[in-house]
């Protein structure tokens, strides 16, 4: 889909406030309720949105860590990516997880309540992932930027 300039205002305006009400959003972009409606069923059908979410403050849920785990496989074959990055999106305490290049195979995100935390999920998660030959975490001391809108030129 060929995004245009009133394309890329409703998803600006739509990063920062997913739950806008249409009429609200058609005034910010200047089209009609209707005509926004369309190009916004245009967009989600499109899967250039792919969905709506409430971002949650995971300090204020007591999550209070962010570990990054550099996991370096013991084969690189097509089945063992596939049955390790399966394994992956089955673990809930697993927030993110790229495939990489470089010294590591994936980069985790983990979030824990505190180093006790860490632990079991290191032991109940981590230490059950299929093929892992090394695995070294570094925790964070504090978040800089956490962005979660994606830049779009207007």
């Amino acid at each position: 889909m060929q995004l245009d300039r009133l394309d890329r205002k409703i998803l600006n305006v739509l990063q920062s406030d997913g739950r806008i009400a249409n009429a609200d959003l058609a005034e910010k972009v200047g089209l009609s309720a209707s005509a926004c409606l369309r190009r916004m069923r245009a967009l989600e059908e499109s899967g250039i949105i792919e969905t709506y979410v409430a971002l949650l403050d995971q300090r204020k849920l007591g999550r209070l860590m962010d570990i990054f785990v550099e996991i370096s496989l013991i084969s690189q074959t097509s089945e063992s990516l596939a049955n390790f990055e399966h394994a992956v999106a089955r673990s809930d305490e697993i927030m993110e997880c790229f495939l990489m290049a470089g010294d590591a195979d994936y980069i985790l995100r983990l979030t824990a309540r505190d180093p006790v935390d860490f632990e079991r999920i290191h032991r109940d998660h981590l230490a059950q992932l299929p093929g892992v030959s090394r695995m070294k975490s570094s925790f964070a001391i504090r978040p800089i930027v956490r962005k979660t809108a994606i830049p779009l030129d207007d």
